[in-house]
């Protein structure tokens, strides 16, 4: 599964070069020379990495930077600033507003390649936090001191998306219990029901997931992804 990248950056032969780079690395490149289309983008579109210049017209990349981290997907996406300027002032600043990394201009293949191995970890630890992994099994929720069994659609990391069911409402807490292939304990969390859909089904998050539950849902995850 490609890492989807947005890179933004006023000058197309940038665009160009970094998306050149970066593909061949199992990315999947989005180019935006206008900060403004991309600050839409960010609060429609889930990524796992951004790359963005630090001077440009409109949002520089300090403000744009600001935009992502108060978006409800992208917020802690790892972002890099290309940038010309290398003064403890700008590293500064971006540190302040978000910024992950810093790459220095002119862009070269190698320092973009280097960063990128550094960077790899956390983009796909992002692109598993919000994986959705379709998943079929028998749930067993406890509510209301009641019983019921239903089936599940998919999972990620925090949560996941079951039958629709009237018994549960949203914003509503149960206890929740299913099984993972090749684990061997049934997995037992408390959950609450964040959204419901006549059709789609109810999507709940896990509120109080153990260390040893998490780990074996991001194994399994990451093992399909």
């Amino acid at each position: 599964m490609a890492i989807k990248v947005l890179v933004v950056d006023d000058e197309p032969p940038i665009l160009a070069l970094v998306k050149t780079i970066l593909e061949p690395l199992g990315c999947e490149v989005i180019t935006k020379s206008d900060s403004r289309e991309a600050a839409q983008l960010i609060d429609k579109l889930k990524l796992d990495g951004i790359f963005l210049d630090g001077g440009m017209p409109h949002l520089d990349g300090f403000q744009l930077t600001e935009r992502i981290r108060k978006s409800n997907s992208n917020r802690q996406v790892p972002i890099v600033m290309l940038t010309g300027m290398d003064d403890a002032e700008t590293m500064r600043r971006g540190f302040k507003a978000g910024i992950s990394f810093f790459l220095g201009k002119p862009v070269t293949k190698d320092r973009l390649e280097k960063l990128f191995k550094v960077m790899r970890g956390s983009m796909l630890s992002e692109k598993r936090r919000y994986a959705r992994l379709p998943f079929h099994t028998t749930v067993t929720c406890e509510v209301n001191k009641k019983t019921i069994k239903l089936g599940s659609i998919n999972i990620s990391t925090g949560g996941m998306l079951i039958e629709p069911s009237e018994a549960l409402q949203v914003g509503q807490e149960f206890d929740l219990e299913f099984n993972l292939p090749e684990v061997k304990n049934s997995l037992k969390v408390r959950a609450q029901a964040l959204h419901r859909h006549p059709k789609d089904g109810v999507g709940v998050k896990f509120i109080n997931l153990s260390v040893e539950d998490g780990q074996a849902i991001e194994r399994f995850i990451s093992g399909a992804m």
